[in-house]
């Protein structure tokens, strides 16, 4: 019962980070596009939902080869073999009862975990995508490229056979959801006038407020995220995992801060948000495996990596409104490889800054770049797929006057936008750029 109440809970706090990346999206970017970005992260979990039941469960974990889910696909159908992590984990936490969970709590735990990852891409891709093409890009990555790659590590695959561990998803949620958005950015190409003649112009989100208190949210949810993958009502495992989560996050907060204070010359708000998600994505698979001291470094790499990340990818013309790719995929990468670093003897060797033993972090790497190679193919041939057969960027008039407009007929701010169009020439019925 315990174990059954913990894992709903909790799955719950992960349902709720929906509306953090609602809030630090719409935040991100322009108030034009506000509607579109809001309606994109709220529809997102019901496509998610239908996916995930009707296709992606049974995928990820019903029986069938170490590379995909064959009995029990459609409907939830078949025997209860979810999730595979638990025998995999037993070894290392043998009070666990993983058997205790019923179908159904474990079904939407994990759903909630792949609507993350969907909403990952939203962020990336935002305020030039039709929306259409966005939801269903979501269901084939819901219904089929998450639970194939997943079912390699989470469904008892040749991944977890090998002895990749990844405890709450730096590879199976957040790599996955950052691999799906660059293929997705590089389709779509950039937004107009983001790089002009060389040159790269910073666009600016329209509201902070909404940015942070979004981060806040997230903060919050990842305490159900990372903890919650006990799926055991273990107290002594989840303290450890809920201070391990904390520091990472607050070392990455400040490391993120300094490093942006010095490159841009003020401590940037947006990267100091960035920073605290990119602390909380790479503990997020070590989480249970390492030491606080560990937790502390693991996020003040992942706050040095973030800045940069995001300098960089403006620099090679990928344009990435929110930071997504330099939060999720840079630092899901980087926690998985962690895991193989600073692992204690929980695993089957220590870590390589531990003690020695290079099994675990073979394993690691093996993970990051089969997992990668899959995700992108899979993503880039599905958005290819969409551009050639329905288009998947709007109109360069539609993009010019914003998404909300002409994607919903609709404005956050409609008071706003009338007393907009009533000072500005609209020629074509298009009101001024902001």
């Amino acid at each position: 019962m315990a174990d059954t109440m913990w894992t709903l809970i909790t799955a719950m706090l992960v349902f709720f980070m929906n509306l953090g990346f609602a809030l630090v999206e719409s935040g991100f970017c322009r108030s034009k596009n506000c509607v579109n970005i809001l309606s994109k992260n709220f529809i997102v979990f019901a496509i998610s939902s239908i996916a995930f039941w009707v296709l992606g469960w049974g995928l990820m974990f019903g029986n069938g080869t170490g590379f995909i889910g064959q009995e029990g696909v459609w409907l939830l159908k078949g025997a209860d073999n979810s999730p595979a992590t638990g025998a995999a984990y037993q070894g290392v936490y043998s009070a666990i009862n993983w058997t205790g969970v019923p179908l159904l709590a474990k079904f939407f735990f994990q759903l909630v975990f792949a609507g993350t990852a969907a909403t990952i891409v939203s962020g990336a891709v935002a305020e030039r995508i039709k929306y259409i093409s966005f939801i269903l890009f979501s269901f084939v990555l819901v219904g089929l490229i998450y639970p194939i790659a997943g079912h390699w590590i989470w469904g008892g695959g040749w991944l977890a056979q090998k002895g990749f561990f990844d405890f709450a998803g730096s590879t199976v949620v957040h790599s996955i959801g950052g691999w799906s958005a660059l293929a997705g950015i590089l389709v779509l190409g950039p937004r107009f006038g983001k790089f002009n003649h060389g040159t790269i112009t910073p666009i600016p989100g329209h509201n902070l407020t909404a940015a942070t208190t979004g981060c806040f949210v997230l903060w919050l949810g990842w305490f159900g995220f990372n903890p919650g993958s006990t799926m055991a009502a273990d107290p002594g495992l989840i303290a450890k995992i809920c201070v391990t989560t904390n520091t990472a996050a607050a070392a990455a907060i400040l490391s993120a801060t300094a490093l942006s204070w010095k490159l841009l010359g003020k401590p940037d708000l947006g990267m100091t948000l960035n920073g605290c998600l990119a602390g909380l994505v790479a503990i997020t698979a070590p989480c249970a495996f390492v030491s606080v001291e560990s937790s502390f470094i693991i996020g003040v790499i992942a706050g040095l990596l973030v800045v940069p990340a995001v300098i960089m990818f403006d620099k090679i013309r990928i344009d990435d409104p929110v930071g997504a790719l330099s939060v999720h995929l840079v630092n899901g990468v980087w926690g998985t490889f962690a895991l193989g670093l600073f692992a204690d003897d929980a695993l089957t060797g220590k870590g390589l800054l531990m003690g020695g033993g290079t099994k675990l972090l073979t394993a690691q790497v093996t993970g990051i770049v089969s997992v990668a190679a899959f995700t992108f193919i899979a993503a880039l041939i599905t958005w290819s797929i969409l551009k050639a057969t329905m288009g998947i960027r709007v109109s360069l008039q539609e993009e010019i006057s914003g998404l909300d407009i002409g994607e919903h007929g609709n404005s956050a701010y409609p008071e706003w936008l009338t007393r907009k169009q009533s000072y500005t020439h609209v020629g074509a019925g298009i009101p001024e750029a902001n």
